[in-house]
């Protein structure tokens, strides 16, 4: 499998340190709202990968933070009259329904900065011992001229980055490209104690204290959305290596922003979409779909008309399936035939070359949709058999899974007093009394049904 490194800018094979086994480390939300649609594609980018790798025989173990101490969840809490530990609990809770809803698996590990402290503290006190950090007055620094690779991930030179650094008031840095790794506690914020008094840590730190503990000293994957490219991922590499002398990182893997409407998704702009409003408005599998349908590192742009797709796209993949469970219960016994074979081998070659190219998603979906076209086709023939359609219908499985895509039943049971009426419209057409049929279907259209007559007999869903 090749995967493009943000480091080197080039793709890489993937090449595991422990071979067979992939470990892999992504930042977690900042938790003091729901997620946005930004957020959850670099959630089913990274699940999807995850899956990916599985799929392909690795043993995979996957770790995802949640930073739940932070400025904007203790500014969310005063707001609220409540506890930062009460508005990120909340937060988590609620993360957990969009990411459940947009079918994505919990990691091995979801470890929280509250719950890290001990080891978030070490890490500080080594970079301060090594002398690449210093106190002042109960802040502790990470000292950036004392890492001279440090630009090395956002390929921005020093003096570039120098020349848009800047002080804040209250801060006591030697200089402007200094970043916190400990935050002296201030009235009414959360704290813990520490060797260098009361306070919490800088938002980088935690992922470098994190990974350390759960992963080891390198990563195989380490990932995210390309936002954190600078100057989360910059610093943690900094603070990492100067900490244990060792790459942070093999592979550092970024997916794409997104655009609404071909503009910047942004709250000044009015075009902020969380995940839980549109599920609720067009479901949460039609939002994975959309998220999937480009190539994670290639620009998405949200509209209306592109999800509106995804969800008729979606409906030809459920219908397949549908059919494959319908045609099966009447098809006659046999062994699947070598075309049949032949056409499942080649399916899983296409969708395997589409994901080892960079995990792209967008060709694998293609891949699906070439193997829908052959299992329509065989349907349709009178002569297929169960044995065709059992390996028809595990193939289409395995990489829908591997996309995490149709997880929803889409099977409703079908009311009692329907049951009775399409049972009515059939003796009607057998007879043919087709005035009688057309009325019938007429009385099961008003009741928020459709019927349809297909090869394979009579389908009823709900409208």
């Amino acid at each position: 499998m090749q995967i493009y490194n943000t480091m080197t800018r080039k793709k890489e094979e993937l090449k595991p340190i422990t071979e067979g086994a992939v470990k892999i480390y992504c930042c977690g939300p900042t938790v003091y709202n729901l997620i946005h649609i930004g957020n959850a594609r670099a959630l089913c980018v990274f699940d999807t990968l995850r899956r990916y790798l599985e799929f392909r025989g690795y043993k995979v173990f996957y770790v995802q933070n949640f930073t739940d101490v932070d400025d904007k969840i203790i500014k969310k809490a005063n707001e609220l009259g409540k506890t930062a530990s009460e508005v990120s609990e909340n937060a988590i809770k609620e993360y957990f329904v969009d990411a459940d809803g947009l079918n994505v698996r919990r990691a091995d590990v979801h470890p929280k900065v509250t719950e890290c402290m001990d080891i978030i503290i070490d890490i500080v006190k080594t970079l301060v011992d090594k002398g690449f950090a210093y106190e002042v007055d109960g802040d502790v620094y990470f000292e950036v001229s004392k890492f001279p690779e440090y630009g090395k991930l956002s390929h921005q030179p020093l003096d570039d980055l120098q020349a848009g650094a800047r002080i804040e008031v209250g801060e006591k840095k030697r200089d402007p490209m200094d970043f916190a790794v400990w935050k002296a506690a201030k009235l009414g914020e959360p704290y813990w104690d520490s060797p260098f008094g009361k306070g919490r840590p800088g938002w980088h730190i935690e992922c470098s204290a994190m990974s350390r503990h759960f992963i080891g000293d390198t990563i195989d994957i380490h990932g995210g959305g390309a936002d954190l490219i600078f100057p989360h991922h910059e610093n943690e590499i900094a603070q990492s290596e100067c900490a244990t002398g060792c790459t942070l990182a093999n592979i550092w893997m970024h997916n794409g922003m997104l655009n609404v409407d071909n503009k910047k998704m942004s709250k000044s702009a009015g075009n902020f979409f969380l995940v839980r409003d549109m599920a609720a408005k067009f479901g949460y599998e039609p939002i994975r779909f959309m998220l999937l349908s480009v190539q994670y590192r290639g620009q998405l742009n949200y509209t209306v008309e592109v999800i509106e797709s995804c969800k008729a796209a979606l409906e030809r993949l459920y219908n397949c399936r549908d059919a494959m469970n319908r045609v099966k219960s009447t098809a006659a016994d046999g062994e699947a035939s070598g075309q049949t074979l032949e056409n499942v081998k080649q399916a899983r070659a296409d969708f395997i070359k589409a994901m080892d190219d960079d995990l792209n998603t967008a060709d694998g979906i293609a891949a699906v949709f070439e193997l829908v076209r052959k299992i329509n086709t065989a349907l349709a023939d009178k002569n297929v058999t169960k044995g065709d359609i059992s390996v028809y219908f595990d193939e289409f499985t395995a990489l829908t899974n591997v996309l995490g895509l149709l997880y929803n039943s889409n099977e409703e049971e079908i009311p009692e007093e329907i049951t009775k009426l399409i049972e009515q419209r059939k003796a009607a057409r057998k007879a043919k009394d087709f005035a009688l049929a057309d009325k019938l279907r007429d009385e099961i259209t008003a009741k928020g049904y459709i019927v349809e007559e297909t090869r394979q007999g009579t389908v009823v869903k709900k409208a």
